[in-house]
């Protein structure tokens, strides 16, 4: 494969990406061309030397959302990074894929424990709307009770959800060095 040809199959790989993110790209490897040939390598060794142009996109757009996730932490960037690194390869899709969905749902289950718990004085308050003669005391005192932990709950599942953001960030990062020195890029 030519300069010409792998630096136009890399064009349409990287279709997905924003234009001047894709032109920085483009650009860094036909200095990488470049350099290779002042080496006096020939086009044919450069471009195997990279990889294929599919892996390599692969590769490049992990480490983009990777870095988007970084700068922006919301939901969307997260789920873009730990699809862009499970399609790295297959086996990523049970490395990667399989502790973010247990780990998602122990926020999920924590989230909804600690909501749970602070919005129990309003079925309370509810219940004695909807059925006024069977008012008790203790359920008054236990939802308050509730309310107090689901309190505590939530803020530890804020500090939770953003450690474990900041993990499975390195989770992946450390995922996408993996997949890439197990290739071979010259």
């Amino acid at each position: 494969m030519n300069k010409k040809e792998f630096l136009s199959d890399l064009e349409r790989f990287l279709r997905n990406l924003p234009k001047d993110e894709k032109e920085d790209i483009l650009q860094d490897y036909e200095e990488y061309f470049s350099i290779g040939i002042e080496e006096g390598k020939t086009e044919n060794q450069i471009a195997e030397s990279l990889g294929t142009p599919k892996q390599l996109t692969k590769e490049l757009l992990a480490a983009y959302h990777i870095e988007k996730m970084e700068a922006s932490s919301s939901t969307r960037n997260m789920l873009r990074a730990v699809w862009a690194v499970i399609g790295l390869g297959f086996i990523n899709l049970l490395i990667v894929l399989g502790p973010f969905l247990v780990i998602l749902s122990l926020l999920v289950a924590g989230w909804i424990t600690g909501f749970a718990g602070v919005m129990s004085p309003l079925l309370v308050i509810v219940n004695n709307l909807v059925y006024p003669g069977i008012f008790e005391w203790y359920d008054v005192f236990f939802s308050i009770a509730f309310c107090g932990i689901g309190i505590f709950i939530s803020i530890g599942m804020y500090y939770a959800t953003v450690g474990v953001k900041n993990g499975f960030l390195r989770y992946l990062k450390y995922n996408v060095s993996i997949v890439k020195g197990g290739n071979n890029h010259g």
